[in-house]
């Protein structure tokens, strides 16, 4: 993780992550057969993490309720900010390995069923899968605009994490037809 946040993915190579271990590089490859392989266990470790969380105290499950979205948009926020390397290295490898993208889906898949889950009660259009994508893709680009570890003067200012949650929230619940 630490390599992935100084070099990033794609230029990250398995002789950095071994160093920055204090191991061999081929004790790299008893365990993981590619860089890819290493960050699909993290993201299967990132799941497990998810999944714990959707156990704890606040956890709504119906959209129509403001607070349900705000507990949503407050757990990936710190979520993302707590992973922000390992969340920025999935996207570098699912645009250059289109193979890595659809196993990385695939493992996401339960996720985006479980948003989907907490969308029934809205009267929205189409499918709810569809509906889940939009939620959780403005979630994670606003993560990834703001969270990026780039100081801002582009956007003017710096946000707070109560300032982003709360905005968020209020676009998503009033997107997904709640009230402003």
């Amino acid at each position: 993780m630490r390599v992935f946040e100084r070099s990033g993915y794609l230029t990250a190579k398995i002789t950095d992550i071994t160093a920055e271990a204090g191991r061999a590089t081929g004790s790299f490859y008893k365990h993981f057969a590619s860089k890819e392989a290493l960050l699909e266990a993290l993201l299967a470790d990132l799941l497990a993490e998810g999944d714990a969380s959707a156990e704890m105290a606040g956890h709504g499950t119906d959209f129509r309720d403001r607070a349900a979205v705000r507990w949503h948009v407050a757990a990936f926020w710190g979520f993302y900010r707590r992973h922000r390397a390992i969340m920025v290295a999935l996207e570098q490898a699912a645009l250059v390995d289109e193979t890595f993208a659809q196993r990385s889906r695939d493992m996401l898949a339960p996720d985006l069923g479980h948003i989907a889950d907490h969308l029934a009660a809205l009267d929205l259009p189409g499918d709810r899968l569809v509906s889940a994508s939009l939620f959780t893709v403005t979630i994670s680009g606003f993560a990834a605009t703001w969270l990026s570890g780039a100081n801002r003067p582009d956007l003017g200012r710096e946000l707070s994490d109560d300032e982003a949650i709360e905005t968020l929230t209020t676009f998503l619940h009033a997107g997904l037809g709640g009230a402003s």
